[in-house]
């Protein structure tokens, strides 16, 4: 499993789970990080991957079964295969979910984890881990805007996490991915902040091949910080 399914597929909030996963999988399909015609895993790994029960699972189905967004196919060759929808990610829509203060609160617990997984990475990463994230580098500079950006996006922040060689760190970089990835990667992409965040993200790498651990913990943490307080701006505007 890739880092981007990694994100959409790890464990769901305790509450509301039905919403939760419905919630997850259309950002999800909105976002291009389950692509049109994919096939979900099985109705028993995905339940476990979520870490819901199958009961959960079949009625959060059915719902995107209703909005259009998958289709099951029985017989030989069946499953769950994502429908892609004909409107992209919504960000304005998302966020009125949220408050302001909730947005602030998240932002500030993932600038936490993500100072410390690039601090942690400029102490301890090694040189494939360097060249892995100079990768990622490259791959975005040539990336248009959309989907494969998002991916992108999402998989250069894993791997700054794994760098860490904290486990931990890398679990919580994956959850908070997935709880307020979408939104952290619908700013960025925005035409009038790509150039600074392309900035962010080579200062945060640079940064962590120079062993800078205090510069690459300041220059992750305002990144997402910047981010969150610009979709906070953005939640006021309304």
């Amino acid at each position: 499993m890739d880092g981007a399914h990694r994100v959409v597929f790890a464990p769901v909030d305790n509450t509301a789970r039905v919403h939760a996963v419905v919630r997850r999988l259309t950002d999800a399909i909105a976002l291009g990080l389950l692509t049109d015609g994919e096939q979900l895993p099985s109705e028993a790994d995905l339940a476990a991957h979520l870490g819901v029960s199958t009961v959960t699972l079949r009625e959060a189905l059915m719902a995107l079964r209703q909005q259009g967004l998958i289709e099951t196919r029985r017989g030989r060759g069946g499953g769950s295969f994502v429908r892609a929808p004909a409107r992209e990610f919504d960000l304005d829509e998302r966020l009125r979910s949220l408050s302001a203060e909730e947005l602030r609160d998240l932002g500030d617990h993932y600038a936490a984890i993500a100072g410390a997984a690039a601090r942690l990475a400029a102490a301890r990463s090694l040189p494939a881990d360097v060249r892995r994230l100079r990768r990622s580098l490259e791959e975005m500079a040539a990336a248009g805007p959309g989907a494969g950006m998002c991916r992108l996006d999402g998989r250069l922040h894993l791997e700054v996490a794994a760098a860490s060689q904290s486990g931990r760190l890398t679990r919580e970089e994956i959850r908070l991915q997935a709880e307020i990835g979408p939104l952290v990667w619908a700013v960025h992409d925005l035409p009038d902040r790509r150039g600074r965040v392309d900035a962010e993200h080579a200062g945060i790498v640079d940064a962590i091949e120079a062993a800078d651990e205090n510069r690459a913990r300041d220059v992750a943490e305002s990144h997402v910080l910047n981010a969150v307080e610009r979709l906070i701006d953005r939640r006021l505007a309304f």
